[in-house]
């Protein structure tokens, strides 16, 4: 399975994905990457904090973006070589986190793209930021 290669991008093609956050998934990232920060797993704790309620860890909807950019745009291929990320708003437990990865740069010499990242819930941005990908080209078929 191939994504797309370096020359079918173009600044300003972009893909999106909609997940819905719940427990289940809190508890299997928090599995998965070992952080156990009650904020994300206790309710009780999670109350007496600013969230008042448990949130998911902010690295869940960075991995969306993941997603996005390994299943979608470019896709299978792709290779990440950097990530910023600024978090903006908590995700609840039942958010549906709409994920958006759009080209704002390409260089030609490298085979990198530059990609805007951004994760909403009801319209506002809970992550954004910026990633730098290195895509496959038809030529040789490899990164």
């Amino acid at each position: 399975m191939q994504g797309l290669f370096f020359e079918d991008l173009q600044v300003g093609q972009s893909a999106e994905m909609t997940r819905i956050v719940t427990a289940a998934d809190i508890e299997a990232f928090a599995a998965v990457s070992g952080d156990n920060n009650p904020v994300h797993l206790d309710e009780a704790y999670a109350q007496t904090t600013t969230f008042q309620g448990r949130i998911a860890h902010g690295m869940l909807s960075a991995a969306y973006i993941s997603a996005v950019i390994g299943t979608k745009l470019p896709g299978p291929g792709a290779i990440y070589l950097s990530q910023s990320l600024k978090f903006r708003r908590p995700v609840r437990i039942g958010a549906a986190v709409v994920t958006k990865v759009t080209v704002e740069a390409l260089d030609e010499r490298r085979g990198h793209a530059t990609f805007a990242t951004l994760c909403q819930v009801d319209g506002k941005t809970v992550v954004e930021g910026e990633a730098l990908i290195m895509v496959p080209r038809k030529a040789g078929g490899s990164v």
